[in-house]
This record gives structure tokens, sequence and C-alpha cells, in this order.
């Protein structure tokens, strides 16, 4: 593939970053969820996918240390959205899980933002635009997915 042809990768890496920031930025705008720092959605995401965890798992998990991870879990707390219950299989432990209320939030949070961009889709897109989009959340995913193995970088 000669020069011309070659997508450059440094203009298309420029635009993905800052037309996904912005289509994030515009779905956040049709949503109901509240003010939180980034360590608490991390928090809030991993409890949600995963399931309830221990302060200490979520440290590991999210790479902090436990000191740290119980005061972005206190934090949560004192909001309503987390609560902790003695673990049944190890009374020693407690289990930090979301509230079933701030569940109902965040559903009707995610209902909000997935009906703004099927509104969205339907009055910007064809269908053949739609069906090609829908391949290309594919790649998105891929390259989501992506992790540079640090160790190798500089070491060749």
């Amino acid at each position: 593939m000669n020069k011309s042809n070659q997508t450059d990768l440094a203009v298309l890496a420029g635009d993905l970053r800052v037309t996904v920031g912005k289509l994030v930025r515009r779905a956040r705008k049709h949503s109901l969820s509240g003010d939180f720092t980034s360590a608490q959605k991390s928090v809030l995401t991993l409890l949600e996918r995963d399931g309830p965890a221990t302060v200490s798992d979520l440290a590991r998990a999210e790479e902090v240390t436990p000191q740290s991870m119980r005061i972005t879990v206190a934090s949560l707390e004192s909001l309503g959205v987390v609560k902790g219950e003695a673990d049944p299989r190890d009374g020693r432990k407690t289990l930090i899980d979301l509230t079933s209320s701030f569940r109902d939030k965040l559903q009707a949070s995610r209902a909000a933002k997935e009906d703004w961009l099927i509104r969205a889709l339907q009055a910007q897109f064809s269908e053949q635009e739609q069906a090609t989009l829908a391949e290309a959340v594919g790649l998105l995913r891929r390259l989501a997915d992506f992790q540079l193995d640090t160790r190798k970088v500089g070491n060749e």
C-alpha cells in the first residue's frame, strides 16, 4: 500500500477520540445519572457487572490501595447507592453491593440514553447506514478491549 492510500492513523485516532467523547457527552445529557467521580463510576460499574465484592476485591480490580477504596466505598454509601452486608460464606467479610433503588435508577438512566440513541439512529441514518454502523460497533468493541502489553514496549 503506498503512502497516499494509507489511512493517517494519527488523524484517525484524534478524530475517533473527539467523536466518541462527543457521543458519550451527548448520551450523558439524556441520562438521569448523578455527578459521580471517575473512581466512583468505576466501582459502580464493577458492582453492576460482577456483583457484590469486598473492598479488597474492588481495590485489586481497580489497582488502588484498600485504604483508597474504603474512602470511595464510604462516599458511595453516604450517597445511598451501595450497601455492605456480611458475606454469607465468611461473616468476617463485608460484601459491597448496589442498593436496589440505585439499580432502578441505573436502569432508568440506561433506558433514557438508549431511547435518545434509537431516535438519533432512526433520524440520522438509512437502514444501510445502520447496518454499517452495526458492523463498526464490533470493530469499536475490539478497539476498546485492546490492551497494550506495556512490558514489551520500550524493551525490544
